[in-house]
């Protein structure tokens, strides 16, 4: 269909412009407005959250799914990534080929004993509030990069080299952690440190060879230190085990000891008690025992004297020193 034109003059020259009706116009105006409508539609995605703004005042947030707003410019809608996890590197930049670009006006920094370090640091954040992500803080990367290095610069001052170079890291990220969430809550920025992770830390390069020879010696001392502690703990429950064992010997053999004097005690209590009973037999018991026990080895003869108490008659012995009945 062949739209009707018109002829008008403008400064001495004719154009031809089209001769539209009002319905015409109508329905353009009315294409124009629908295609105006759609793009009202937005999606927001499952790790994101939509911010609406209407004439730039913040007015609702919307979850992951189909929605539709204002279109421009009564409403507009931003869709910051909640999930996303974002990094700051302190003292290095990376790339995407070659080795990371040294920062050392980020890294060099001193330590509690006025020593310098290069330090270089990975902070890992994400966001968890929108709202306060998009409005409370202009330029948040670099508010956050700021941060961070502020902070691992406050909690450095506060540890000794040594620390820094070897068994303090765990702590110093930690501190660092803690630091600079306070600083992003002072903020509301709407950031959550998710870690704080300290990457390549030694002495700056002209004194590194030094700083080497220190930490090996530190290393042969805590091995010989091991060593010294693991002799320790064999030599002393050995040495405690004998000791135990010879104090139980001694208590066995005291008792033992015990055990035989008491048992010599009640044997002569019951020797003494025999004793009082019938003395002479006792006595002479005793007697025969002794000899038995001092000579044991030769012949023995009892003989019982008369009533004078005379051997020298029972042998057959007279006062002469000659054997009754015989010669002298």
């Amino acid at each position: 269909m062949a739209i009707p034109k018109k002829k008008v003059t403008i400064g001495g020259e004719t154009f031809d412009i089209p001769d539209l009706s009002k319905k015409a116009v109508y329905i353009i105006l009315i294409i124009l407005i629908g295609i105006w409508v759609l793009f009202g539609f937005y999606i927001v995605k499952p790790d994101e959250q939509g911010v609406v703004q209407r004439f730039g005042k913040y007015t609702r947030i919307t979850s992951p799914g189909i929605h539709y707003h204002a279109p421009f410019p009564i409403e507009t809608v931003s869709t910051p990534s909640i999930g996303k996890i974002r990094v700051a590197e302190i003292g290095f930049r990376s790339r995407p080929k070659g080795p990371p670009v040294d920062r050392p006006n980020e890294s060099l920094m001193l330590t509690g004993n006025l020593n310098i370090i290069d330090c270089d640091m990975i902070v890992q954040y994400r966001i968890i509030d929108a709202v306060a992500y998009q409005f409370n803080v202009r330029d948040l990367e670099s508010t956050v990069h700021a941060a961070s290095e502020a902070s691992l610069r406050q909690v450095i001052g506060k540890h000794e080299i040594d620390e820094a170079l070897t068994t303090g890291k765990g702590e110093i990220q930690d501190a660092t952690k803690v630091q600079l969430q306070e600083i992003l809550d002072s903020y509301n920025s709407g950031l959550i440190v998710i870690e704080v992770q300290m990457q390549d830390v030694h002495p700056p390069k002209a004194v590194i060879n030094a700083f080497k020879d220190v930490a090996s010696a530190k290393e042969d001392m805590n091995t010989m230190i091991n060593q010294a502690q693991g002799y320790y703990n064999d030599l002393i429950p050995r040495t405690r085990g004998k000791g135990a064992q010879m104090v139980k010997q001694a208590e066995a053999w005291a008792a033992e000891r015990v055990t035989m004097a008491e048992g010599d005690a009640d044997n002569f209590i019951r020797i003494l008690d025999e004793y009082r009973s019938s003395r002479n037999v006792t006595r002479k018991r005793l007697l025969l025992e002794t000899m038995e026990e001092i000579l044991p080895g030769l012949q023995k003869y009892i003989l019982k004297s008369d009533k004078s108490g005379n051997l020298m008659n029972v042998l057959g012995i007279g006062t002469s020193g000659a054997l009754k009945g015989g010669k002298k």
